[in-house]
């Protein structure tokens, strides 16, 4: 089976194909020569993640998938939320987003937070939405290499590292993305079961 994942992220494509089983093969924008950007309007993930699968659909004739992620935290109302990638200006640059939330944060002691993604898969017309949760907190500055986005100032519950900090494996087993992940690999492994 051959997907193809609506982000210009390669980050997440190398994350995702690492929790696949070896008959699902999940193909880069890029590989497909999409190099538009494509729409994020929506005012919510879930929103946002049709939205991304729908346009691809659409234009390429291709199943797909594509997700959306916000870092929600509770002393700022669930900010930053659908706008994390963006969330200190449209660059989209990861480290003034981890300022701006670390700024925000100065002095809080509630700093609990989760990560939540949304997957839109759209296979031959039919829509189905997978969701992953991962619990934590915010730390008080950033630390670890691994990872990209908001990791370095996740520290996930049960852990004294940040997503970071942990192998690429750890934090699959975990995260957010891991878990709404597996629900689509026990989707996917159905569907091929049936053909």
């Amino acid at each position: 089976m051959e997907l193809i994942m609506a982000t210009q992220n390669k980050n997440k494509v190398k994350e995702i194909n690492a929790l696949l089983p070896a008959s699902i093969q999940v193909k880069t924008l890029e590989e497909i020569g999409c190099l538009e950007e494509i729409p994020e309007t929506q005012e919510t993930l879930e929103g946002n993640a049709f939205q991304k699968a729908q346009f691809v659909a659409d234009k390429y004739g291709v199943n797909c998938f594509a997700d959306d992620t916000g870092l929600e935290i509770d002393a700022l109302k669930g900010e930053p939320g659908v706008y994390s990638a963006r969330y200190a200006g449209p660059k989209k640059n990861a480290d003034d987003n981890m300022n701006l939330v670390l700024n925000k944060l100065e002095g809080v002691a509630d700093r609990k937070a989760r990560f939540r993604t949304v997957i839109a898969l759209i296979i031959d017309g039919v829509e189905t939405v997978f969701e992953g949760i991962a619990e934590g907190e915010i730390t008080k500055e950033k630390s670890g290499q691994e990872g990209f986005g908001y990791d370095p100032i996740f520290r996930p519950t049960g852990y004294a590292e940040t997503f970071s900090e942990l192998t690429m494996k750890e934090k699959n087993e975990i995260s957010h993305r891991g878990r709404a992940v597996k629900k689509l690999v026990e989707h996917l492994s159905k569907l091929q079961e049936k053909s």
